[in-house]
């Protein structure tokens, strides 16, 4: 069984792929509008909101790329195991685009605090609730209804992460023009970019750390290591001196392991206890005399 014929190419990452396409050009569209109407009414809130959904569109861009070539190259022999860890790189690239926004949001909001300007609140709070609402939207076409998806596919987690920080920074961007239109409190435009970036860049670390798990191997769980250990050790005089177990796509493992057998079985004899493990897609045994 060959990680090319399973990793990439599968019906639930080309939906994956057809949701994030419709988020880009939608979030570059509002995108486009937010920096427009942020500029014309002098709101920073706005503003950032919309440079950040444009920063967004381009890491998408990568999520849509990362899909594309995975796709494109999932029977390439170049490529050892397949191409199921394009998708690791692409949310690793989304979670950098992640920390470079919350770094840019935070600068932006520091100088706009010490230095305010004037705004018009109706008209921002007008496009900030249509901002909010595009957002929603996306994340919930992004999202879709498999949880287990989001776990296993860091690339459209990525783009999904994106798409909840546009939302929540909408979501500071309309209270803040709330607060400033009712209480006249314009500090809070500029000081919601803060908030907003100090939570971007907590997301960003947590996927930062999740995708070099899986760019490094060093994220598979002890208990998956263990059942396949006993599953080859359950014969008498049988001992495992070695193995290796990585993720070479979303939910697919490769293994190499090392067989101490005082019997006469041979590797495809242990190999056939693997295929209790349907996602151990290619595996490498080596069967010592002991």
């Amino acid at each position: 069984m060959s990680p090319h014929d399973h990793v990439f190419g599968t019906d639930q990452t080309s939906r994956g792929e057809r949701r994030t396409r419709w988020v880009v050009g939608i979030t570059a569209a509002m995108m486009a509008g937010e920096v427009v109407a942020g500029t014309v009414f002098g709101s920073m809130a706005l503003l950032a909101d919309g440079w950040h959904m444009g920063t967004h569109a381009a890491a998408l861009g990568v999520t849509v790329f990362a899909y594309a070539y995975a796709r494109r190259h999932a029977a390439d022999p170049d490529f050892t195991f397949g191409t199921g860890k394009v998708g690791a790189l692409g949310g690793f690239a989304s979670a950098v685009g992640l920390g470079v926004v919350a770094l840019l949001v935070f600068v932006e909001s520091a100088v706009r605090l010490a230095s305010p300007v004037g705004i018009r609140f109706g008209e921002a709070m007008t496009v900030a609730v249509l901002g909010l609402a595009v957002n929603l939207g996306c994340a919930a076409l992004l999202h879709g209804h498999d949880d287990d998806e989001h776990h296993h596919d860091h690339n459209l987690r990525g783009a999904y992460l994106h798409v909840i920080a546009d939302a929540m920074t909408s979501v500071l961007a309309v209270a803040a023009l709330a607060g400033g239109m009712l209480l006249g409190w314009a500090w809070l435009d500029p000081l919601t970019g803060v908030a907003g970036s100090v939570v971007i860049a907590k997301w960003s670390l947590g996927l930062l750390r999740d995708t070099a798990a899986v760019l490094l191997d060093a994220e598979v769980p002890q208990d998956r290591r263990d059942a396949i250990r006993s599953a080859l050790e359950s014969e008498p005089g049988t001992r495992v001196t070695d193995l290796h177990l990585w993720r070479v796509g979303p939910r697919h493992f490769a293994a190499e392991v090392v067989v101490s057998a005082a019997g006469d079985r041979g590797a495809d004899d242990y190999r056939a206890r693997l295929a209790a493990f349907p996602d151990v897609v290619h595996s490498t045994i080596e069967v010592r005399r002991g």
